[in-house]
């Protein structure tokens, strides 16, 4: 089975950045899509960015233009890189990947965001 492990959340200020990595092992040649969820308090938990193994990326409209995914498949590792950060970005950002059709989530990495 997958094992992810996040890593890069803290406290910051609005209007600044933040990096989040998510470090894939165990059964990792079945991976597939890599991403990211992050989940507000009362809010339901909410998608926000995949890659494909072949690069194929998506967004939510909300983080277009200010977070970027990347992956690095020899180290099975996503990256988000999170730029003009705003205060309605506070939320435990967890990391997701398909092992083979099943989900595998990770523990989720706080970031807060102060104004």
């Amino acid at each position: 089975q997958v094992r992810l492990v996040e890593s890069g959340g803290g406290l910051v200020q609005a209007g600044g950045s933040l990096r989040l990595s998510c470090i894939g092992s165990g059964n990792t040649q079945s991976l597939n899509i890599m991403g990211w969820y992050r989940q507000a308090p009362g809010k339901e938990r909410e998608r926000i960015a995949t890659i494909s193994t072949g690069g194929t990326i998506d967004y939510v409209d909300s983080v277009k233009g200010r977070f970027t995914v990347t992956r690095d498949n020899a180290k099975n590792t996503v990256y988000l890189q999170m730029n003009s950060l705003e205060t309605e970005d506070t939320a435990v950002y967890v990391c997701c990947a398909e092992e083979g059709s099943l989900p595998r989530w990770g523990q989720g990495t706080q970031v807060t965001v102060s104004s």
